[in-house]
């Protein structure tokens, strides 16, 4: 009994060493925890992942830049270049609006040179005029290089010559013939304020055909270009804004042309029809102080 007593306690101390000497093996062999993945530590998959994701974000990047460029060249659509590029038939409607607008500005030029040396020349004349006492006289001063072509000089030039033309035809222009004579001086001082009034309205016709017809002209032009940029919508087969804006901005274009020749033009004869329209009151006052003169003399017998 001793002996299998002792037996069991030596086993049981041999397996307890066993079991001391195997502990550290097996903890060496098993496998250590995985650490926890950090935001710093990119795991295999995402290694693998990232450089898919990458390919597209590159391809992108020149798609955007390749759209940069054509989103400036739409933004910097300048005038000129809507010109250069708008349809032929927009570009007649341009160009003879451009060519109405610079006449128009040439006639503005001329007509106000006109009146401010047919002032002045006027103010020479009535102070000229008012010195004469005689219609010879008169007709001397008013047939004077200084003063020819002045409206109010050849009425004067009329009336005196109308006056001696009677007397070198044997007519009497006192008397009981001084009414004939002044009336004959009269028709001849009114065929000169005619003509007068056709000089001065030079240029007025072609204003106002500006001023009227100049804005219908610009938008026929845009009507027709709008017709257009619907036609390449609808042979696209696209909406897209920046497709059809430039076409549309081109037919805009002429449209404002019009506007830019008929507005001056309309102010421009405005103007001058109040400035011949003053000149012309101007006149009808010499009218009246020449027949007063003609009368006066003839009651003179001069």
């Amino acid at each position: 009994m001793l002996d299998i007593k002792k037996t069991n306690i030596l086993l049981a101390m041999a397996g307890a060493a066993v079991l001391m000497a195997g502990t550290p093996v097996l903890a060496q062999d098993a496998p250590a925890p995985a650490a926890p993945a950090t935001a710093e530590a990119p795991t295999a998959t995402d290694a693998v992942v990232a450089p898919t994701d990458a390919a597209p974000a590159a391809e992108a990047a020149p798609a955007a830049a390749d759209a940069e460029p054509a989103a400036e060249s739409h933004g910097k659509l300048t005038p000129a270049k809507m010109f250069m590029d708008a349809d032929i038939v927009v570009k007649v409607v341009m160009i003879g609006l451009l060519l109405a607008s610079v006449f128009t500005w040439v006639i503005l030029l001329i007509k106000l040179f006109e009146f401010g040396a047919l002032n002045r020349t006027t103010d020479r004349f009535l102070e000229a005029f008012r010195q004469t006492r005689t219609i010879a006289d008169m007709r001397r001063v008013a047939t004077s290089e200084e003063f020819e072509g002045n409206p109010l000089a050849d009425m004067a030039a009329a009336a005196t010559d109308e006056v001696e033309l009677s007397r070198q035809a044997g007519l009497s222009v006192t008397g009981d013939h001084r009414d004939s004579a002044i009336n004959r001086a009269q028709a001849a001082v009114s065929a000169v304020q005619s003509g007068m009034a056709k000089r001065l309205s030079g240029g007025q016709q072609f204003m106002a055909s500006v001023g009227s017809t100049a804005p219908f002209i610009g938008l026929f032009g845009t009507v027709y270009g709008v017709m257009n940029s619907f036609i390449g919508i609808a042979n696209t087969n696209t909406t897209n804004l920046a497709s059809v804006a430039p076409g549309i901005s081109e037919a805009l274009l002429a449209t404002g042309i019009g506007l830019f020749a008929a507005i001056p033009a309309v102010i421009f004869y405005n103007y001058f029809n109040t400035r011949i329209a003053a000149y012309g009151t101007r006149s009808d006052g010499f009218n009246a102080e020449l027949m007063n003169a003609v009368s006066r003399n003839l009651d003179k017998g001069a």
